[in-house]
């Protein structure tokens, strides 16, 4: 499932921006079914715009009833009535998602004979002391089982001694639910460390949900901003 919204604060109408010929979102879509990994690929929006270009492009595409704060609500409202196991949400602003990091997001479930996780997702080890200071970026800590500990906009863990090793990693927006984790996201209320950093994954936690990460040295281009598109433009080139 590809949750799309047509607004953004950063940048607006983002999705519909041209990504060497097809806009962004299409590009995602696509992106996601050449992965061979899911048994249906929807994108799911609460605007005609994007509804029709997705479906002209022959995809499918689903329209949101009503109106979402985040992905997971809007995702959880289209799968309600779906007999499924697991749900993978792909964030329409990444057309760079790779086949063998969703695989490995879907792995951890294969294994999971206790049944203890409820969602998993992805990170990936970043060093550059400009983007874990970047509050657009979201930082993920994690238990000696990969477990996440906690996620924010703020660099995690605070580097009090100057000669710390630490590693920081950012969450890639990408998560695999299972369905009963997702329809408990929904009607959960937000919680005041959710409200506060705004990061949708957090309410899991607050709600003792348990999420296993998974690294990928995968970064891909996440486009939040212009010039995140220019640098998707080049690449894709």
């Amino acid at each position: 499932m590809i949750p799309a919204r047509y607004a953004a604060s950063r940048f607006p109408a983002k999705l519909m921006q041209d990504l060497s010929g097809k806009p962004v979102i299409v590009r995602t879509y696509e992106a996601a079914v050449q992965t061979n990994l899911f048994d249906e690929v929807y994108v799911v929006t609460d605007n005609s715009i994007i509804f029709n270009t997705i479906t002209e492009a022959g995809g499918k595409a689903l329209m949101s009833i009503k109106e979402h704060e985040c992905g997971s609500d809007r995702i959880a409202e289209a799968v309600v009535d779906m007999e499924v196991d697991i749900i993978v949400n792909v964030q329409g602003d990444e057309p760079f998602i790779d086949a063998q990091s969703l695989t490995d997001v879907l792995e951890v479930f294969k294994t999971d004979t206790a049944l203890e996780i409820d969602l998993a997702s992805l990170m990936v080890k970043i060093e550059e002391k400009e983007e874990i200071e970047n509050p657009n970026t979201v930082k993920v800590i994690v238990d000696n089982r990969n477990f996440a500990l906690y996620f924010s906009r703020s660099p995690i863990p605070y580097p009090r001694a100057a000669s710390s090793k630490t590693h920081y990693y950012k969450h890639k927006g990408i998560y695999a639910f299972r369905k009963s984790a997702l329809m408990d996201f929904q009607r959960l209320p937000m919680l005041s460390l959710e409200a506060t950093e705004k990061i949708e994954a957090i309410r899991y936690l607050e709600y003792g949900k348990k999420i296993k990460m998974v690294e990928t040295v995968v970064s891909g281009i996440e486009i939040d901003t212009p010039e995140d598109l220019k640098r998707a433009q080049l690449a894709w080139k």
